[in-house]
């Protein structure tokens, strides 16, 4: 066989731990790996430390070029964002690699499942954090309760990317550890769960004021709000007799209040247009007061000061000509909730199974918390991007080998994975709590 190369695609925010992983795994093999990024001076920048790969500028849009560039790998990694997701994709399936993404399962590829597998192909995707090691450490959680003869009644998984407490300065208490456009827009499609055996949908003008707060030990009491199609993972985990399930974003009190009032004022809206030609901050968010018929008396006096901590009275510029609200409310907030030389962040898990055995009830958490080393190795990156090196170099060893379109869920998958995760220090605290 000749020497392997891996091609990852994107050297953003949560790149930076993948990035140190391959090059020392494949320094250690004597394997090539590629990095690619539309921003040439920012890969450069990246892998400055890491002389043993291979910075590539890549254009997207340009087709002939792409598939240059993926004709050379035999395995393609992909942090890009999720609406590229399936274009990378279908070019892999032509060309005969293996591809990974840290994105949810785009439909367009779960269409092509039939020739992935008839091209003994690998595609992983939401091999990352959330999606990634939420799957597997759940998956692992649940098949110790079944192998001992319990029966799962309730699944929660809750995950965040936060500030860590020592750098939380603000009153939102967050900051920037990954993609802010993914942060600006969450909660859109508002989420689908069970509770008490029945579904439940909940709006995403109502989804920030979800009332399920949980216990962090270390950290206190968070938020949560559902996240997306809970409903979904329900068959993918064996959890149909459950009669609670649901997945949720983890955010401080304070964060999901104030969103609350982002979305009444019209902030976080994606479909209109604003010309901000000279608009300052204040101006943007002023005119969405008029425009949202609040009144300024009716914003309670805590929320105010969130509001202007984030621009509500700055006389700065917004650098853009025009977008739409949410546009322009991502510029603000890059500026405004950026992580400062220096700052670390946290990844914070948990989970909360329910279930009986022998006549009694029990319930089973497990927490992980992740500290960042610095702004630029961030627990983010560590936790999205890890999965995925670990992997990448398990389908090239041939150590996991089967084929078609796959999210983490299967032993052969979750098992090796999980023990190199614990190996690098990301490892559960689990404690089991008798109910009655």
């Amino acid at each position: 066989m000749s020497q392997p190369h891996i091609l990852l695609l994107g050297a953003g925010k949560s790149s930076g731990s993948l990035i140190e992983f391959l090059h020392s795994e494949c320094k250690k093999r004597d394997w090539r790996c590629t990095v690619a990024d539309v921003q040439v001076a920012l890969v450069k920048e990246k892998l400055a430390p890491y002389p043993y790969l291979i910075p590539q500028f890549l254009n997207l849009e340009n087709e002939a070029e792409r598939i240059a560039l993926i004709e050379k790998a035999d395995l393609v990694i992909s942090l890009l964002p999720p609406f590229l997701q399936a274009t990378v994709g279908k070019d892999c399936l032509q060309l005969g690699k293996h591809f990974l993404s840290a994105s949810y399962t785009d439909p367009a590829l779960l269409a092509l499942d039939a020739d992935i597998k008839q091209k003994k192909l690998l595609f992983l995707m939401e091999m990352g954090l959330d999606p990634g090691i939420d799957h597997m450490s759940a998956l692992q959680m649940i098949q110790q309760i079944k192998d001992a003869n319990g029966t799962i009644t309730g699944f929660a998984s809750h995950c965040g990317g936060l500030v860590a407490p020592a750098c939380d300065s603000n009153r939102w208490h967050y900051k920037f550890s990954w993609n802010p456009r993914n942060v600006i827009l969450a909660g859109k499609a508002g989420a689908l769960f069970k509770a008490n055996g029945n579904i439940q949908q909940l709006s995403y003008p109502a989804l920030f004021s979800f009332q399920h707060p949980v216990y962090i030990e270390g950290l206190g009491e968070l938020a949560t709000y559902p996240n997306r199609d809970s409903l979904t993972y329900i068959p993918l985990y064996h959890l149909e007799t459950a009669q609670n399930f649901i997945r949720t974003t983890l955010r401080y009190p304070a964060f999901c209040e104030g969103w609350n009032w982002l979305i009444k004022l019209g902030c976080t809206a994606d479909d209109n247009h604003i010309n901000t030609e000279g608009m300052r901050y204040s101006d943007y968010f002023h005119q969405h007061l008029n425009t949202s018929q609040i009144q300024i008396n009716d914003i309670p006096p805590h929320i105010l000061q969130m509001l202007k901590e984030i621009g509500w009275e700055d006389e700065q510029l917004i650098s853009r000509k025009s977008g739409s609200s949410a546009d322009i409310l991502q510029e603000i907030l890059e500026q405004k909730w950026a992580l400062q030389p220096g700052d670390r962040d946290m990844i914070v898990m948990l989970h909360e199974i329910e279930y009986t055995q022998q006549n009694q009830q029990y319930l089973l958490r497990a927490q992980l918390l992740v500290e960042g080393d610095n702004e630029v190795q961030t627990a983010m990156a560590k936790t999205v991007g890890l999965p995925l090196g670990i992997a990448a170099i398990l389908v090239l060893e041939g150590k996991i080998s089967i084929s078609g379109l796959h999210i983490p869920t299967l032993p052969e998958i979750y098992i090796p994975v999980m023990e190199a995760l614990e190996n690098k220090g990301i490892q559960f605290q689990e404690e089991r709590i008798q109910l009655s």
